[in-house]
């Protein structure tokens, strides 16, 4: 099997499981996305051993799996938003627990083991308080999301690929240029537009404000997973999904801007 068909084969399935997921029931979502913050927390420790860290890789997957686990039970109404509470606690019990690693360098591996649970379980937990942001749940918002990720992620790869010239950030993704991106943001805020008239949860002027977010902070978030795998020598995240790498590949942009997108729904809500 070529590369291409496998890479195509593996988008079409991911793709079809994860807005049907999304769409099915805010129960199927939930537990889509329970499976994708635990995959994506042990490989983002996987990642950090090969920068020498010994990061408490079962306790760091427990507790942001934890953290995702009762912001989804939070936003179904199966208990209260007080008990978001229990995850403190748990985040310092990884420092207790380094006093019995007998490690020589504790501070890099509590670093570590908070970054995971801060970088990556953080951001898809705001996901739930995102799809609830109605007072009940709709997918609607984040198919939104995805649609002008995906737009912006295939309008940059086309510009970029036909025109591109310009450099972005050569230093971290030399692939990249400022044609590309430029190309993929007209292409994202036409998708937000068409997107505005079907999914009316937000306003227009609210979609082109999350769009802009999604190109910016996606592209950073792009570019920091980048920054990191370049940091290590390595080219992919992961396997788990062939021809794309890992978890973290493929939700590098979600993970930075779920929660610039977050507070700035919230924030206009309050305001």
């Amino acid at each position: 099997m070529s590369n291409f068909v496998k890479r195509t084969l593996t988008a079409a399935v991911f793709v079809a499981v994860l807005l049907g997921c999304t769409y099915y029931s805010q129960l199927s979502f939930a537990l889509l996305f329970f499976i994708i913050t635990t995959l994506g927390l042990w490989e983002f420790y996987g990642l950090s051993e090969k920068t020498n860290a010994r990061p408490q890789k079962l306790m760091g997957t427990f507790t942001g799996a934890a953290l995702f686990a009762v912001s989804a039970l939070v936003t179904m109404n199966y208990c209260k938003p007080q008990m978001l509470i229990v995850i403190i606690p748990l985040c310092f019990i990884i420092f207790i627990l380094e006093l019995y690693t007998k490690a020589s360098n504790p501070f890099k591996n509590i670093a570590f083991t908070l970054l995971g649970i801060f970088y990556v379980a953080l951001p898809f937990s705001l996901l739930n308080f995102i799809t609830s942001y109605s007072g009940t749940y709709s997918f609607e918002l984040l198919f939104g999301f995805l649609f002008i990720l995906w737009s912006n992620d295939t309008g940059a790869y086309l510009t970029g690929s036909a025109i591109g010239k310009t450099k972005l950030f050569p230093r971290v993704s030399p692939g990249k240029s400022w044609e590309g991106s430029i190309g993929g943001a007209v292409l994202s805020y036409i998708v937000a537009f068409i997107i505005s008239g079907w999914y009316t949860v937000i306003t227009t002027t609210d979609w082109m404000v999350v769009a802009s977010i999604l190109i910016v902070i996606g592209t950073l978030g792009d570019l920091v997973e980048s920054l990191f795998k370049r940091s290590i020598g390595v080219k992919d995240s992961g396997s788990l999904l062939p021809g794309h790498g890992g978890v973290l590949d493929r939700f590098d942009s979600l993970i930075l801007a779920t929660p610039f997108v977050f507070s700035y729904l919230y924030l206009a809500k309050a305001f």
